[in-house]
């Protein structure tokens, strides 16, 4: 999936979204799987010889919200892409057949809706938009759902896992200042819950890096925490040393699963890690940091 897990996860720590829309399902066998903009953009691309300029208009006007969620800053506009296929036909012919084992997927995606389901009977569950863009992006998310760029997969095994990491998103109401505390525990913690359901980390170089320097890392965090700027630990970094994007999920993880280790009443502790109302209170709830927290 490359680095389509980072894109996503991008673009949903800067935005909050709402949560009950219309196309939203509150049971997991109801769930959305949207993909016909892909078969769409296919037929448009099978007749661009003879429609020219014109062969992605449709595509973009008549779209689904999916499409329309992935125009802005990514396709742009009919022109763009016609252009950018031009340039790259064989390029989309790679990803033709990518939604092929589309089915046994969705069947993997419905247990683990189910097994959040099970653990925060209050869950919905967004429908996931398959769409084509310009390789400029694996995937967004908006209040519409899931948006994935089919054009950018080379095949779905690591669908499921991102898919739960960006469920839990949908499911969370964080309260706080959006600081480096704040924004590591809505990501890390969205791994964690999202790892309880689906048996998969997403984020495994940045898990391993961070393990390997735990003690280094622990004590930068604890100064940087409070800080607004996030690079070094998510989305980019300075290259100040080796280390990978996205530690901030690492360490947001370790304090979630070092505050629902402590907790006897699981369920309750799914809904206060879903339900975060003070970053700095939760952290010292947790214990993780006591030995580095002055």
């Amino acid at each position: 999936m490359k680095r389509i897990v980072f894109t996503i996860a991008l673009i949903f720590g800067i935005f909050q979204f709402a949560i009950g829309q219309e196309n939203y399902s509150a049971k997991p066998s109801d769930a959305k799987f949207v993909t016909q903009d892909v078969e769409r953009f296919w037929k448009a691309f099978d007749n661009i010889d003879s429609l020219g300029q014109d062969a992605f208009a449709d595509y973009i006007e008549n779209g689904t919200e999916g499409v329309k969620g992935f125009t802005k800053y990514r396709i742009e506009n009919a022109n763009a892409l016609y252009k950018t296929v031009n340039e790259r036909k064989k390029d989309y012919l790679k990803s033709r057949n990518v939604l092929d084992d589309l089915d046994t997927k969705k069947q993997e995606i419905i247990k683990i809706y189910e097994a959040l389901e099970e653990l925060y009977p209050d869950a919905v569950f967004p429908p996931i938009y398959y769409v084509v863009g310009r390789f400029n992006s694996g995937g967004t998310v908006s209040d519409a759902g899931i948006i994935l760029g089919t054009e950018m997969l080379e095949n779905l095994d690591g669908l499921p896992g991102l898919v739960a990491h960006e469920l839990i998103h949908y499911q969370q109401n964080f309260k706080g200042k959006k600081t480096l505390l704040f924004q590591s525990l809505k990501e890390g913690s969205a791994d964690f819950i999202g790892e309880l359901i689906s048996g998969t980390h997403i984020n495994k170089v940045a898990f391993d890096y961070g393990e390997a320097h735990s003690e280094m890392l622990t004590r930068e965090f604890v100064k940087k925490m409070k800080n607004k700027k996030f690079k070094d630990w998510l989305y980019q970094t300075s290259e100040k040393d080796d280390r990978p994007n996205d530690l901030g999920y690492w360490m947001g993880y370790k304090i979630t699963k070092a505050y629902y280790d402590r907790q006897a009443d699981k369920t309750k502790a799914i809904f206060e890690i879903l339900n975060i109302k003070d970053p700095s209170q939760f952290t010292k709830k947790s214990g993780y940091l006591d030995e580095y927290w002055k």
